[in-house]
């Protein structure tokens, strides 16, 4: 994998049901190095703290190879490295290829996966589509959250090597099923409870979906 895009975003004030609402969805690429510590990227606001950031969501990573499929949803012709509220875009990183746990490593900087991105109203508010959030999560291309292990600097142009990929091999895309109820679902719910890299978040959740 290979970084293509690094986003920032300062808090913003959107309008909701009638409500003024904080949130750091609006994210703008930068074109210099970036400092990458326990808590996130330098200069990148995390205002909803209960569902985003923190370590165990310190960075959220996205595949670029996503956008073709949502220009075409979407009906827009460009659009920036960013635009899903992500702090990583990258060439490759599919939700097929990476699994809860794997590790990588890009320069100095070590991270972890720790769950899928499960988007939110703001989501929609930022596409302008309230019905976007739900075709988001089902399209199965809805990106990953990273702890950072070892602190340090990125920039634009620097590879993700996978130096550790997790034996329970629970592929993000996979790990959606977790929220569907069906077949598969308390199995894979079994199986993320068992991985030690599961954010402690998605761990609080799923215990209470586990029959």
């Amino acid at each position: 994998m290979k970084i293509v895009g690094i986003s920032i975003g300062s808090e913003r004030l959107i309008e909701h049901a009638g409500r003024r609402i904080g949130t750091g969805i609006y994210k703008t690429p930068v074109d210099h190095p970036v400092r990458v510590g326990a808590a996130g990227i330098e200069g990148d606001v995390q205002v909803d703290r209960e569902n985003h950031g923190g370590p165990d969501k310190a960075v959220y990573a996205y595949s670029a190879d996503n956008y073709g499929y949502w220009r075409e949803d979407l009906g827009i012709e460009t659009l920036p490295c960013g635009y899903f509220g992500e702090n990583l875009t990258l060439a490759g990183g599919g939700d097929d290829e990476v699994h809860i746990g794997d590790k990588f490593r890009a320069g100095p900087v070590l991270f972890q996966v720790t769950q899928p991105r499960v988007p939110c109203f703001k989501l929609g508010v930022k596409v302008g589509d309230n019905t976007f959030p739900k075709r988001f999560l089902v399209s199965g291309r809805v990106g990953f959250y990273l702890r950072v292990l070892e602190e340090g600097e990125l920039r634009v142009g620097d590879r993700l090597e996978r130096i550790a990929e997790d034996p329970g091999r629970v592929s993000v895309r996979e790990a959606m099923l977790a929220l569907v109820k069906g077949p598969r679902q308390q199995e894979v719910i079994a199986r993320l409870l068992n991985l030690d890299a599961l954010s402690g978040a998605w761990r609080e959740s799923l215990l209470e979906k586990r029959k």
